[in-house]
């Protein structure tokens, strides 16, 4: 009878330091998730704050370079509201919405466990980020700054590389949520039941 109880505290020993190596390799897959959401976000940023310094470099005095005929071509604007120029009396409360929206995409995407969860965003996180260093360092002033628009999408707006990672990373999440799947995925409980109902490994007795 002791021995039974033995084996099956070391059953449950053993149990218990699976469960834990299990939660330590969940932990690093996370970290390592996580730093590629925010490498993948900095390659958004530098990509779009080097398109922009093109754009101001090339693109003065109203210059208008044709990509795709009327199309698609680049033409340089500074936007002091949203998408369609929208709110640019507003620029201050844009410069707080792009610094809530860092701190919530940062916030969850510690939280993920999902690769496309990981990669949507982290294109959302950079353009929020790029977005923000426009409103706060830009002319005309700190928190006030005009946001630089360089293409053209046949006059109906005039966006940048930021706007293409936030709305990719929007639709990528529309995509993936639809698809079933979890940003992160639901615990695996394990059945306590039928733990107990292992019968323990016992050694008969010997022979006194």
């Amino acid at each position: 009878m002791t021995r039974g109880v033995a084996a099956t505290g070391e059953n449950g020993l053993m149990t218990e330091n699976l469960d834990l190596a299990a939660a330590t390799t969940t932990s690093r897959s996370s970290r390592r998730l996580l730093w590629g959401i925010f490498a993948l976000a900095a390659f958004v940023v530098a990509a779009d704050q080097l398109s922009k310094w093109w754009a101001e470099t090339n693109l003065g005095g109203g210059k208008n370079i044709p990509i795709i005929g009327d199309l698609l071509s680049f033409q340089l604007v500074y936007n002091p509201g949203a998408a369609f120029s929208i709110g640019e009396e507003f620029t201050w409360v844009l410069t707080i919405i792009a610094a809530l929206a860092v701190v919530a995409i940062t916030w969850y995407a510690s939280q993920v466990e999902s690769r496309a969860w990981g990669i949507a965003l982290g294109m959302l996180l950079g353009g929020a980020i790029t977005h923000l260093g426009d409103r706060l360092f830009r002319d005309p002033g700190f928190a006030r700054g005009h946001v630089v628009d360089f293409i053209n999408y046949n006059g109906y707006f005039i966006g940048n590389i930021a706007d293409i990672a936030l709305v990719g990373g929007a639709i990528m999440i529309v995509i993936i949520s639809l698809m079933g799947i979890a940003s992160k995925p639901e615990p695996v409980e394990t059945d306590s039941a039928d733990a107990a109902a292992t019968p323990p490994t016992a050694t008969p007795p010997t022979a006194q």
